[in-house]
């Protein structure tokens, strides 16, 4: 039977407080598999970066391994975020720019295309023009596509750094220091929270499963058209 364990899971962050090189490598390749919709969730990355470098501040508490040893740094942090998450969403703005005709084509891409994602996509450009190039920060389901159809419809790069990094300059570095900051109240309330935690866990992945299910049958129908 699983068992939440706030000991062992302060342990695994109280090891890595100490090893800022590992946790900075880790915060970059997260995002940039979170950029490109694997299921890493971006929050959860940086509340979980946010609790490493809360740790780190309270030597006494959360004793080094070793005197010497050189803890995280909420700031260094935040701007490694803040970059890792800039970059990330850069690079997918460039894929869409330079190959987006050829992706949204492609076989693999058609099989895993949600018909609805382009639809809503375009609505929000209609509605909110340039300015949905930082509106897509803010929608996980949509951050990937939003980008990618940034760089496909011709949005300046120009606009895009500018609008999105003001996006990323607002929320990122903001989570990252506010956890870091009151990480104590989140470590109180882990146990208060891990059954609702299960039980949220429980219903996505029934929800996942039903997804799949219904996509499945009806592809079977045959496949959306992409426009």
């Amino acid at each position: 039977m699983f068992e939440f364990s706030e000991a062992s899971l302060l342990a695994f962050f109280t090891e890595y407080a100490y090893r800022p090189g590992y946790v900075y490598t880790f915060v970059t390749l997260f995002m940039l598999a979170s950029s490109f919709g694997l299921p890493i969730p971006e929050e959860l990355v940086l509340v979980t970066a946010g609790l490493v470098a809360h740790i780190a501040t309270d030597k006494v508490a959360h004793p080094p391994p070793y005197p010497e040893a050189i803890g995280v740094d909420v700031l260094t942090l935040s701007i490694v975020c803040f970059f890792a998450v800039f970059l990330s969403d850069l690079l997918v703005f460039l894929l869409g720019k330079y190959f987006g005709v050829k992706i949204i084509k492609s076989d693999f891409f058609r099989r895993k295309l949600d018909g609805d994602i382009f639809q809503k996509v375009n609505e929000w450009f209609r509605k909110y023009g340039t300015l949905s190039c930082g509106i897509f920060r803010f929608t996980p389901g949509l951050r990937f596509f939003g980008h990618m159809s940034c760089g496909l419809l011709g949005i300046p790069l120009s606009k895009f750094i500018l609008i999105d990094g003001a996006a990323i300059l607002i929320s990122v570095p903001t989570q990252v220091y506010f956890v870091a900051t009151y990480g104590n109240f989140v470590i109180e309330k882990m146990r208060d929270f891990k059954y609702f935690v299960l039980i949220l866990a429980g219903v996505a992945l029934i929800f996942f499963i039903l997804k799949k299910m219904i996509k499945k049958r009806n592809n079977g129908n045959g496949d959306p058209t992409i426009q």
